[in-house]
């Protein structure tokens, strides 16, 4: 074993740590989001406006924490997020203790802080790996978000009903997660990138960068995969409490919606090495479709629960695909710059599903089954464009095989 393997494996070790024990905040917040948003929304069709601003909080600081991270390092950067996370937890825990909306949604804001440090873990786990070896340690990596799907819905139900408030503990606990953070990046060894030189090829600029197939349809799709699995979860919660079921079906619903998430990055490195990247994104686009038609074909817990599995599956698929096709499309100088671009691209797309999805769960219809039907017919047009998208760069790519 190589030095630079072992090192490899060891920063893929943590990051897949930090990807089980501080993801675990994601789910939890996906479950009790909405539902705490519901109560202390003056408007039911804002109700999800707080996981919105969860995601436009990733979207505005994926740049800014891109550059930081080229600048200071991977663990700097890990370290100043989950700063943001803990200050978010506690502002939102304060907010549900107070009845305040709005102090919910400045802390839901900062969250989002963390939540896009922890797309950057794929992104780190390929900085000191082999190029061959890299899809799999992108992979491993999202393995941890498995153990996150477990641990966050049974922080949940532990929580439940622990304080008079609802949702209180279960916030709290989201800090002592976060608490965690500084512990975990301390064993990361990951170089600091060495100063530029003001000679040195600092690579394409972001319209050469752009201007590249390979990585224009990476992020639609990437994009695509992200938004439409948020546009679906965020309303969730709603959907099955909505048509008759209690919140620990709603839990039960999202934790196998998470493992079904992460479960395949088992082996979706593997395939991705076997069979290309573009292949499994389109794999990963027929499953989201498969979802959608079987949310819309009626609303029993079967249907809930084998639509949202499908929906983490054609997810993984689609993002680590996307993932991949993107790494591979780009020199170590213009890390910083892609990766920035991408989740800023990929995060805004998820706010305006995010933002979309209370919308048209609570105020498209009378009932939950019509708002339900209307969030997953949103789905059709951006799968058939990340379907274009595909086909379009398979044709490019017959014309100019050497091409980005």
């Amino acid at each position: 074993m190589t030095a630079q393997i072992s090192r490899a494996r060891r920063n893929v070790i943590v990051l897949f740590a930090a990807q089980a024990i501080l993801g675990a905040q994601m789910p939890m917040i996906f479950v009790v989001g909405a539902l705490a948003g519901k109560i202390l929304s003056p408007n039911p069709c804002m109700v999800t406006l707080p996981l919105s601003m969860i995601i436009l909080g990733t979207a505005l600081s994926a740049r800014p924490l891109a550059r930081f991270m080229q600048n200071h390092g991977r663990r700097a950067g890990f370290l100043l997020a989950v700063a943001a996370g803990s200050i978010g937890a506690m502002i939102s825990a304060g907010a549900i203790w107070i009845g305040s909306f709005w102090l919910f949604m400045a802390g839901s804001l900062l969250t989002g802080v963390y939540m896009s440090a922890q797309g950057f873990y794929r992104f780190a786990a390929t900085d000191t790996a082999p190029q061959d070896f890299a899809p799999k340690a992108i992979s491993w990596v999202m393995v941890g978000g498995l153990f996150a799907a477990v641990i966050g819905p049974a922080l949940v139900r532990y929580t439940d009903g622990m304080t008079a408030v609802p949702f209180l503990a279960t916030y709290l606990a989201i800090l002592a997660l976060n608490l965690t953070g500084p512990f975990l990046f301390a064993f990361l060894d990951i170089p600091k990138p060495k100063p530029s030189d003001a000679d040195a090829d600092t690579g394409r600029s972001i319209g050469q960068l752009l201007a590249v197939p390979r990585i224009r349809v990476a992020m639609i799709c990437g994009t695509v995969s992200y938004a439409l699995m948020n546009l679906m979860m965020t309303s969730t919660s709603l959907a099955v409490t909505g048509c008759g079921f209690d919140q620990k079906d709603a839990a039960n619903i999202i934790s196998l919606h998470a493992l079904s998430m992460f479960a395949p990055s088992f082996f979706t490195g593997t395939l991705i090495t076997r069979y290309g990247s573009q292949r499994i994104v389109a794999i990963g686009m027929a499953i989201l479709t498969l979802s959608g038609l079987i949310a819309l074909a009626g609303v029993e817990l079967a249907n809930f629960y084998i639509a949202l599995m499908l929906l983490g599956l054609g997810w993984n698929f689609g993002y680590i695909g996307a993932t991949a096709m993107l790494t591979a499309s780009f020199t170590p100088a213009e890390r910083g710059r892609v990766q920035g671009i991408n989740d800023a691209v990929v995060f805004g797309g998820v706010f305006l599903a995010s933002l979309s999805s209370g919308a048209l769960m609570n105020c498209a219809g009378g009932t939950a089954q019509q708002g339900w039907n209307a969030v997953t017919l949103t789905m059709l047009p951006f799968l058939l464009l990340a379907a274009a998208s595909l086909i379009w760069l398979v044709r490019q790519e017959r014309r100019q095989p050497a091409l980005g």
